[in-house]
This record gives C-alpha cells, sequence and structure tokens, in this order.
C-alpha cells in the first residue's frame, strides 16, 4: 500500500474543505460580532496544514492500484468529516462531539438531518460553512480530486471509475475522463440557476446561496429552523420543487438535452418510470391529505403532498409543512419514495430508480422464466438486452442495502432509541433523506437521540453516500490484514 501516494490525494480533498473554511472566516471577519471567528480561524489553519503537509514530502503521485482507490475514497470522506466538525466544536452550543461529528456527516454526505432545535442561533458563517458541506458533498470530495487530476491520468480514470456507479455511466457514450467534467458542469450550472432563481422569488441573497446548495446536492440544511416554510411564498417553494427535481435527473441526460437542444434524451425508459412514479405518489399524499381534512384545501394539499414528495424523493429533506401530523398512509409513502429516490447520475442517494426498475424487471423474468423454462427471456432496459452478470450486482446492492438497514436499525433499538426513530431514522439516514417522520420528522431534528444511535446514523449516511461497496471493499481489507 502506497501511503505516500494515498496520502497526497487525500491531502487535496481537505485543502478543499480549507478553501471554503475561508470563505466562512471571510464572512465571520465581515460579519458584525461573529461568534466563529477563532473557531474558523483554528479549523481552517489545521485543515489547511494537514492538507498541504503531503505535498510537502511527497514530490510526485505514483500509478494507484485498486485497493488504494478505494482507501483514497474512504479516507477522503471521512478526514472531511473529522476536520468538517471542527468549527462547531470549537464554537460550542449544542454541539458536542457526538453532534458535531453527527452534523458534519449530515452536511457532507447531503444527508440533511440536524440536531438543531434553533438554526437561526448559529451565526451566518457558521450557517455558510454549514451548508457549504453540502456543496461539497454534493459533486463528492474525490470528484474535487478528480477534476485537478490530468484527463491523460491512469490514476484520474481508475478514480473516476470507483467514485461513480456504473449506473451513472451507463447509456450515454462518453469516456470516463468526460463524465467527470460533464458532472461538474451540470451541477455548478444548475447552482447558479437556482441562486439566481432563488433572488427573483425574493429571497436574501445570504439564504439564497445557502438553499442553493441544499438544494442542489439534495441535501436538507436550511437557515431557518422552519427550513422553506419560513418564508411563506409559493414562488420559493416552487423554485425548490424545481430544482429538487432537476437534481434528481441524470446529469448526463441533462447535458446532452442541452448541448444538443432536443427532448430526445428524455426518450429513457428510467426517467419515464421515475417521472410517473413521482406524479403518482404526489397525487395520492395530496388525496390523502386532503380527505383527512389535513389540509385547509384542495390547493394547499397539492402544495404540501407534492412538495414533501418531491424532497424526500429527491433526498433533498427541505419542508413547507410537518408531517409528523400526517395521517400514516403519506408518511409512509413518502419514506418509500426516498427509498427509491431519483436517477442515478445525480446527487441524489436512495437505491436509485435506475436500480429499483432494473431489479422489478429482473424479477418479472425470473417468474416468466420459473413458468415458462424452455422460452429465452431477457432483461432489457432501454432497448438494450443485458446479461445476467450485469444485472445480478444490483440486485446485490438491494440486498446489501436492506441487510445494513435491519442490522442498523436493530441495534439503534439496542442502544435506547424507540421502534419508530430506530426504524425510520435508519432508512432515512441509509437513504440520504435526512428527515424520517414523527419527531425527526420533516420540521424536527435528531437531537434527543441516544448518542449512539446518532453515530449509527452517521454510518448509515456514509454507507448510502458512497454506495456501500467502497466502505466493506476497504473493510474486508483491514480484516484480511489483520487475519495475517
Amino acid at each position: 500500500m502506497n501511503w505516500k501516494t494515498i496520502s497526497r490525494n487525500v491531502g487535496i480533498a481537505l485543502l478543499v474543505s480549507a478553501l471554503f473554511m475561508f470563505i466562512s472566516l471571510l464572512l465571520a471577519i465581515f460579519g458584525r460580532e461573529d461568534t466563529a471567528i477563532a473557531p474558523l480561524s483554528i479549523s481552517f489553519l489545521l485543515t489547511f496544514i494537514f492538507g498541504i503537509f503531503p505535498f510537502i514530502f511527497v514530490r510526485k503521485a505514483s500509478a494507484i492500484t485498486m485497493r488504494e482507490g478505494y482507501v483514497i475514497i474512504v479516507l477522503s470522506w471521512i478526514l472531511s468529516f473529522i476536520f468538517g466538525m471542527l468549527p462547531y466544536v470549537m464554537w460550542g452550543g449544542p454541539f458536542s462531539v457526538v453532534n458535531a461529528w453527527f452534523e458534519s456527516v449530515s452536511g457532507f454526505t447531503t444527508t440533511g438531518a440536524s440536531i438543531l432545535e434553533e438554526v437561526e442561533a448559529l451565526p451566518k458563517s457558521l450557517l455558510f460553512w454549514r451548508s457549504s458541506t453540502h456543496f461539497i458533498g454534493g459533486l463528492g470530495v474525490v470528484v474535487f480530486l478528480l477534476l485537478i487530476i490530468p484527463s491523460s491520468s491512469p490514476m484520474r480514470l481508475r478514480l473516476t471509475n470507483m467514485e461513480l456507479s456504473s449506473l451513472s455511466k451507463d447509456s450515454y457514450n462518453v469516456r470516463a475522463n468526460q463524465t467527470v467534467i460533464i458532472f461538474s458542469s451540470v451541477y455548478l450550472g444548475m447552482n447558479i440557476a437556482a441562486f439566481i432563481s432563488y433572488m427573483l422569488a425574493g429571497m436574501p441573497a445570504f439564504d439564497a446561496i445557502c438553499h442553493t446548495f441544499s438544494v442542489c446536492a439534495t441535501g436538507g440544511f436550511s437557515t431557518r429552523t422552519m427550513s422553506i416554510a419560513a418564508f411563506n411564498s409559493l414562488p420559493i417553494s416552487l423554485v425548490t420543487m424545481f430544482f429538487m427535481y432537476a437534481s434528481t435527473l441524470h446529469f448526463g441526460m441533462l447535458f446532452v438535452a442541452i448541448m444538443t437542444r432536443s427532448l430526445k434524451p428524455f426518450n429513457n425508459v428510467v426517467f419515464k418510470y421515475y417521472t410517473i412514479s413521482l406524479v403518482v405518489a404526489s397525487l395520492l399524499v395530496t388525496l390523502s391529505l386532503w380527505t383527512n381534512h389535513v389540509a385547509d384545501s384542495f390547493g394547499q394539499a397539492l402544495l404540501w403532498g407534492s412538495f414533501q414528495v418531491f424532497s424526500y424523493t429527491s433526498t433533498s429533506g427541505l419542508a413547507i409543512c410537518d408531517n409528523s401530523v400526517w395521517p400514516l398512509f403519506p408518511a409512509v409513502l413518502t419514506i418509500i419514495m426516498g427509498i427509491q429516490c431519483g436517477m442515478a447520475g445525480s446527487t441524489t442517494g436512495g437505491l436509485k430508480s435506475d436500480r429499483v426498475l432494473l431489479v422489478m424487471k429482473s424479477l418479472a423474468i425470473h417468474i416468466k422464466r420459473t413458468v415458462y423454462p424452455s422460452t429465452i427471456l431477457e432483461v432489457r432496459m432501454n432497448g438494450k438486452p443485458l446479461q445476467d452478470k450485469e444485472v445480478e450486482p444490483h440486485v446485490m446492492y438491494v440486498a446489501a442495502f436492506f441487510i445494513i438497514f435491519l442490522i442498523s436499525a436493530l441495534l439503534c433499538l439496542a442502544v435506547g432509541s424507540d421502534s419508530s426513530n430506530a426504524i425510520m431514522g435508519t432508512i432515512s439516514c441509509l437513504d440520504n433523506v435526512g428527515p424520517a417522520a414523527g419527531s425527526i420528522g420533516s420540521l424536527g431534528n435528531y437531537n434527543a437521540e441516544p448518542s449512539a444511535a446518532k453515530f449509527l446514523y452517521t454510518i448509515d449516511m456514509f454507507m448510502g453516500r458512497v454506495e456501500i461497496y467502497p466502505v466493506l471493499a476497504v473493510a474486508s481489507l483491514l480484516f484480511s490484514r489483520k487475519k495475517r
């Protein structure tokens, strides 16, 4: 294992965090009576020193092996979490070590779950840093690294293939090196468009940039305790819904549509399935809220129902109403939509609609093969036949997802979390949705959860963000080394 090369690449990820800490520090310096100047100053210096340190002693990064690539990915994320929690810990207030770790992991993984009971109590500089972790995590700490590595480098090719799910690269004929540039361009363009849209909708500039970072990364951190509901603005709610939806679409598909000025890329079976399921779920939740008199009118029920379905399906977790008072059916349906979530190749978490559709098609074919064993049948996606060996990894991923969910939920119960929060919180954090239902619902928080449960939730967030396999690969490497 070449630790010099690993440390150099992980150092780049830390320097990205240091950059946004410095911007937050400038905001604190120019702000009036900002109490986060010292915490951000110390955090920036520590993060910058640890990030730049490998470049002093490692002159050139050599080629990496597959094992080293997985270690780079996992360490980049974990060290970003650790250094990202420093401003919270040093500022104090509600941020114990566990709470600061929870907020940092939730931010970088774009989960958006929070321990804060009063968000407005934080100084603006710390709110900006909190939202910045969404921006960094939405694109991915490793993707920032890939943007710096030369496109001709074999290291970039290997890391690209490890960091980005194979689902996100299917159906779009671009080289792996181009994938990073395409995804980054769409992501940055979407952030610019969202910021302008929020400003036009009447949101103050500071709130607009923070919510832009949140909605485009499909995170959930807001500058207000009441989230989007605090603005009480239909235009702001509609802008948020639009970008929650846009951020769940395959960035490659959006790029091709924009560059070719054509709607042909949307003639995609996954896009159709995802959009239809989103509309159907929104209508079902709307009807439930209306018939159960949760909303005052059908229009209000439509807005609340659609917004919350978009929010959970996009795994953004932003809110315009309190779902803790909802009937069980709409509350559970929104969480189920969060399990499926949006399309691969977006900033959304969860299983991905591509994988869900693929598994359903595979199940249907398996049933037909059982009934008609002599018939030749194959799974097809967008007219392309898939062999069983291409389908199997995604079926195994779904199995691994639910195994981890069951283990994590049981552990949360064992450490004192109540049954509802253990189940809902685990599935919501593993999906990177953040809010769930009840006390940890759309306008709730995780502060009252046991410390051990909070730590377990952060493991779920991390596993969900990197799509499980890199963590399992590194754990397997460590276990195999111990056995030797």
